[in-house]
């Protein structure tokens, strides 16, 4: 029987919002959601309800939220960082609600100016009122590394990963490799660690700063994750974590699954349409290796 890998795109929320200069129009972001659509993903971040002063690029993201529930079958995933972000993801019908905080102080001080601490008692409260029929995703950055504390130690998140299970049952918790720092054999021991105690409710989220983002991706799943982010184009990187480059390559991730004969159920065709799409955005920095590869694009 065929294993079958998840992947959730996350170019047009975590490849876009980084974008500095002219915004990115609400058109050519729904555009791009379609294009992904026709490619066959099936579970998308679309954006994220944060004040347009902090993150311009994700102003209008209801607009794009109602595009998006016009798309048959689309699980559409919103990133909310406080309450009036909650109500207003709710009051919009997000199909599911993306928490986000840091295993680091340092991160997350930069990123939400305020403590763990602060954070977790917030995103408890929000947790505990989603509607019943909302789903969640809670995620947990710079698990690995972090651009101001460095390399986390396994001891130092392992409880946080914890406190998080213990919120919600069947909440899926992301890991975030967010400056895309880790190594393989990092990432492979904190998954095994995660899975073989809590459970496989986890997904990892990658980035390929360094070159090793299919090689994290790979590690994550044979440790035995199943559910992915990436963004086409390989578009994107945190506006707080400084020198971190885009997401892992949605195109690279596809074909590296193929190869190992593991089910997407993406039309690597219409996947590089997207992909070509979101790397000739205004602003933004393409990243991966398969749109490049003359061969591959013969293979569509």
């Amino acid at each position: 029987m065929t294993e079958t890998a998840i992947i959730s795109e996350v170019a047009p929320r975590d490849g876009i919002q980084s974008i500095t200069g002219a915004l990115v129009s609400t058109e050519a972001k729904i555009a791009l959601i379609q294009a992904c659509y026709d490619a066959g993903l099936r579970r998308m971040e679309v954006g994220s309800f944060v004040s347009p002063k902090a993150i311009p690029q994700m102003a209008q993201t209801e607009v794009v939220l109602a595009a998006c529930r016009k798309m048959p079958g689309l699980e559409s995933t919103v990133l909310v960082p406080n309450r009036r972000g909650f109500d207003t993801a709710i009051e919009h019908g997000a199909d599911r609600l993306g928490f986000f905080m840091s295993a680091t102080a340092g991160h997350n001080k930069a990123n939400l100016n305020r403590t763990r601490e602060e954070s977790f008692d917030e995103l408890a409260k929000l947790v505990q009122d989603t509607p019943k029929g909302t789903l969640i995703r809670f995620n947990l950055s710079c698990v690995f590394h972090c651009p101001f504390d460095g390399v986390v130690p396994e001891a130092e998140v392992m409880p946080w990963i914890e406190r998080i299970v213990a919120l919600n049952p069947e909440m899926e918790i992301a890991l975030a490799d967010t400056t895309g720092n880790a190594s393989p054999d990092q990432v492979s021991r904190v998954f095994r660690h995660a899975i073989g105690t809590w459970g496989n409710r986890f997904a990892f989220h990658g980035h390929d700063t360094y070159g090793m983002g299919v090689a994290n991706v790979s590690a994550a799943w044979e440790a035995g994750c199943r559910v992915f982010d990436s963004a086409a184009g390989g578009i994107g990187g945190c506006p707080f974590a400084p020198g971190a480059t885009g997401n892992v390559a949605t195109e690279d991730v596809v074909w590296m699954f193929g190869r190992m004969g593991v089910a997407t159920g993406v039309d690597w065709r219409r996947l590089l349409v997207a992909a070509d799409m979101a790397a000739a955005i205004p602003g933004a920095v393409p990243g991966g290796r398969m749109r490049a590869v003359p061969a591959a694009r013969l293979a569509a």
